[in-house]
């Protein structure tokens, strides 16, 4: 059922006096586009924050969705997850969309996970502490842009931020989710890898076949020559060497 859920959990840190997103189911208009709506939010959960506690996946789910609702981003739950996939200098708007980590193989068990998070958002489940963010990042970095917004709260392993003025108010959410998902994906689907040894450093090494031993010949061979080939002398008797010859 749709609704705000409010979460009480050693995984968040609220910096910041929050209103939660409107309440709101992203229903798909044909079949089609709800399971692209699923696929798509569901691959923003398990890059961004697979390894997160289940609060840290929900908070990545609200910030795809509120952005959906605002002006200021694409009004499709496919066109927010992949804005920008299309640049080589990874900076498209959810990194994993453009840094290549796509071409890993999701785990089954995690993405199963994630998929169970992106149907209970879509469903109309708004995840609370997150308030209206729309930005966030690692604990880890710190970018520039991170000082013009507003801290909302620390969940899980990432920061959240919403705009300031009126674009992090209740009355900037209101854009209508048309549910038409023309996009399924990145817009680019080969991303830079990690540079590999020529091909000819990977060939194994070749040395001609050293020349092979000519057969024994088979049958009769010749006899080794001898040191002297000359006839031994004659054993007949002098007076018998004249036999068998004519008499004339």
């Amino acid at each position: 059922m749709p609704g705000v859920e409010t979460v009480q959990s050693q995984h968040v840190l609220g910096l910041d006096a929050v209103k939660a997103a409107p309440a709101t189911i992203f229903r798909g208009l044909t079949p089609l586009d709800s399971y692209r709506a699923v696929n798509c939010l569901t691959s923003a959960i398990y890059y961004e924050a697979g390894n997160e506690p289940e609060d840290g996946q929900r908070a990545v789910a609200q910030v795809v969705l509120n952005r959906v609702r605002s002006q200021l981003w694409p009004d499709t739950v496919c066109g927010v997850v992949y804005e920008g996939s299309e640049r080589t200098d990874y900076r498209c708007q959810f990194t994993f969309s453009c840094d290549g980590a796509m071409a890993r193989l999701p785990a089954a068990a995690s993405w199963n996970r994630a998929r169970r998070v992106a149907q209970e958002a879509l469903s109309g489940t708004v995840y609370a502490p997150v308030g209206l963010a729309t930005h966030y990042h690692t604990l880890a970095v710190r970018p520039e842009w991170s000082s013009r917004l507003h801290a909302v709260a620390v969940i899980g392993a990432h920061i959240f931020y919403r705009n300031p003025g009126f674009n992090g108010t209740p009355a900037a959410f209101r854009a209508v989710y048309l549910g038409r998902e023309t996009q399924s994906g990145p817009a680019r689907r080969v991303w830079p890898t990690r540079p590999v040894a020529p091909v000819e450093l990977l060939a194994p090494t070749y040395s001609a076949p050293a020349p092979a031993k000519a057969a024994p010949a088979i049958g009769w061979t010749s006899p080794a020559p001898q040191a002297d080939d000359s006839l031994p002398e004659s054993t007949i008797r002098p007076e018998y060497r004249n036999s068998g010859r004519p008499l004339i």
